[in-house]
């Protein structure tokens, strides 16, 4: 009978912190241990797995291959540890949260994840800002965010935790004609929206003309522009509304590249209420729209 190994939380808890932090003293004073204590977990973890898992050039320290497989576990690990922890200790979850979205996700958050966990944590305050990825992403490394969902540029970034496959769509109105000797009426977020360098690039991939006739920063009015007929654009599954159709390449409008979209969050600077909305956006972001499933690790 073969020994099992245990992972204990602790280790994987340093772990992330060094990765994340950049530094075993950065993670000694979060974790409030020493330099030499951060060091020899380090070591116990490398010791039970079986493989160095950091290396160090100069100042700068990031995972091996092998410390990057298991990061992807030990976030998980011990986001289920903390989860289950904090259903006992939820008087804890008090103070404030900021979290970032980008517009298509914010519909379907705000109506449902965010406004349960709102209900179910009434102490803890949300502070919820809607901007471009590339935008959010600025803001988590500033610390400006304790938590984001947002497109990645890269398959493999820090403070990743969960990564999806979205398939965004090209949305008209129920009464729009395409009319293939006039440009095509785009509508978009701003400048450095994915969803708006999808459709440009797609449409002069088939040397397509179009023009862009709206742009605006929110969904909903983008959604209105849709409807009213006044443009076509891409949207998530979950923010299509009654009286829109979808656009296939038998109506002239090619398939557009997918995206992905991640969840990302610092783990050693997250309160018990963070974790906790974190383990919610989990089970959410996994039920949001037909087009989005995990990705492999």
């Amino acid at each position: 009978m073969s020994v099992i190994t245990n992972l204990p939380t602790d280790l994987l808890r340093t772990f992330i912190a060094v990765v994340e932090l950049g530094g075993h003293s950065k993670a000694g004073a979060v974790l409030g241990r020493s330099q030499p204590a951060i060091s020899l977990q380090i070591q116990r973890l490398e010791d039970l797995v079986r493989a160095p898992l950091l290396a160090q050039v100069g100042r700068i320290i990031t995972p091996t291959p092998a410390g990057e497989a298991l990061l992807s576990y030990a976030r998980e690990m011990v986001r289920i540890n903390d989860e289950a922890v904090s259903y006992f200790h939820r008087s804890d979850m008090v103070g404030v949260l900021r979290i970032g979205l980008p517009t298509d996700y914010a519909v379907t958050f705000l109506q449902n994840t965010l406004t349960a966990f709102i209900h179910d944590h009434p102490e803890v305050e949300l502070e919820i800002l809607c901007d471009l990825s590339r935008e959010l992403h600025q803001h988590l490394r500033a610390e400006n965010l304790d938590v984001i969902v947002a497109t990645m540029p890269t398959a493999r970034m820090p403070y990743l935790s969960r990564a999806w496959v979205e398939q965004p769509i090209w949305a008209a109105s129920e009464a729009f004609v395409p009319n293939p000797s006039r440009p095509v009426p785009l509508g978009a977020h701003l400048e450095g929206c994915d969803y708006r360098s999808r459709m440009i690039e797609a449409l002069d991939g088939i040397e397509r003309r179009w023009r862009m006739v709206y742009t605006g920063p929110g969904i909903s009015g983008l959604q209105n522009a849709v409807m009213n007929g006044l443009c076509v654009t891409a949207l998530t599954q979950a923010t299509m509304l009654p009286g829109m159709r979808h656009l296939t390449e038998d109506d002239g409008f090619p398939r557009l590249e997918p995206l992905r979209v991640g969840l990302f969050y610092k783990h050693p600077r997250l309160s018990a209420a963070g974790l906790q909305l974190v383990s919610n956006l989990v089970a959410g972001l996994e039920s949001v729209g037909s087009g989005v499933r995990p990705l492999p690790n």
